[in-house]
C-alpha cells in the first residue's frame, strides 16, 4: 500500500505545483492588441495622403497624371494635350515612419517627405493618427526672370495632421488640418502663410472596387481660386493599386493642390487623372 500510495501524492504535487505555476504564466501574459486594418487601400485618397504606411523596407513606385481641363473639349482632346506628371518613390524605413521622393513637371518642382505614425485605432483608441511633413522645391523659376532669387526662396512646407476611422469593412473617413508655408509668394494675391481644413471618406463597392470623395476648405484663399474637390475610383489588381481621378486641382503637389485650384465642377472646368502605385 505504502508502494502505491507514495507515488500518487508526488503525481498530485506536482499538478498541483503545474496549475499554480500556469496561473502565474498566465496572469503575466498581455494580450496582443488588434489593430485595424485596411483602413484605406491606399497612400492616397484622391491627390491627399490616407493613414496608410508602408511596412518595414517596403517601396512603392508611383505615376501619377493630371490632363488639361474637359472643358476645352475636342480641341484639347478633353485635357489629354496637356498632361503634367509626377514620378516618385516611397519607402518604409520601419513600420510607423516612411521617406518619399518624386519630381512633378508641373512648376519643374521636387518634392520630399516624411510621413510618421502616430497612433493606431485599435479596442482602447478610436482613430489613426498621422503626421506628413512636405517640402517643395520649385525649379521652374529662372534667374532672368528673378534676378535676386536665392535657393530659399523655392521652397514650401507643408505639414497635416490626418486622422482616420474605420467605421465598417466598407466605410471609412479621415478628417486633415493642414498649414502651407510659401518662401516666395505674391502679397496681392495670396499670403505666404494658408490654412486649410477639410478631408473626405472611401466606400467599399465591391472586393476590388472603391469610390473616394475628398474637400479642403482654404480659409486663405484668393478670390479668384477653388477649394479643392476631388472624387477618385480605386481599382485593385493583384501588386498595385489604381486611382481613376476627376478633381478641380491639377497640381499634384500639396502646396499646389491646397492653394491653387483653378477649376469650377459647376462650369464642367475639372481634370482627369490617375494614380498608380507599384509595390516592391
Amino acid at each position: 500500500m505504502k508502494k502505491f500510495l507514495l507515488p500518487v501524492c508526488l503525481l498530485l504535487a506536482t499538478m498541483v505545483y503545474s496549475q499554480e505555476d500556469l496561473l502565474k504564466s498566465l496572469d503575466s501574459t498581455q494580450v496582443e492588441q488588434t489593430y485595424s486594418t485596411a483602413t484605406f487601400k491606399a497612400l492616397q485618397l484622391v491627390t491627399l495622403q490616407t493613414t496608410k504606411m508602408p511596412a518595414k523596407k517596403e517601396f512603392y513606385f508611383v505615376v501619377s497624371h493630371r490632363f488639361g481641363s474637359v472643358e476645352r473639349g475636342f480641341k484639347e482632346f478633353f485635357g489629354l494635350d496637356n498632361a503634367t506628371t509626377k514620378l516618385g518613390g516611397i519607402y518604409g524605413v520601419t513600420d510607423w515612419l516612411s521617406v518619399s521622393l518624386s519630381r512633378h513637371t508641373l512648376n519643374k518642382m521636387y518634392e520630399t517627405g516624411v510621413k510618421y505614425r502616430m497612433a493606431r485605432q485599435d479596442a482602447n483608441f478610436p482613430v489613426d493618427i498621422v503626421g506628413y511633413s512636405v517640402a517643395d522645391i520649385n525649379s521652374f523659376l529662372e534667374k532672368d526672370q528673378y534676378p535676386r532669387i536665392e535657393f530659399n526662396d523655392r521652397l514650401a512646407y507643408v505639414q497635416q495632421l490626418l486622422i482616420s476611422r474605420k467605421f465598417s469593412e466598407r466605410f471609412s473617413i479621415e478628417l486633415i488640418p493642414s498649414f502651407v508655408h510659401k518662401n516666395l509668394y505674391n502679397p496681392s494675391i495670396e499670403n505666404d502663410n494658408q490654412f486649410s481644413f477639410g478631408g473626405g471618406g472611401r466606400y467599399k463597392l465591391t472586393k476590388r472596387l472603391s469610390v473616394n470623395l475628398e474637400y479642403m476648405h482654404n480659409f486663405d484663399k484668393p478670390g479668384f481660386y477653388e477649394n479643392p474637390l476631388s472624387v477618385g475610383l480605386d481599382v485593385e489588381t493583384g501588386g498595385h493599386v489604381f486611382q481613376l481621378i476627376f478633381t478641380n486641382s491639377q497640381s499634384m503637389s500639396e502646396s499646389g493642390y491646397l492653394t491653387n485650384a483653378a477649376g469650377k465642377w459647376g462650369k464642367g472646368d475639372f481634370f482627369f487623372g490617375f494614380n498608380l502605385y507599384r509595390v516592391f
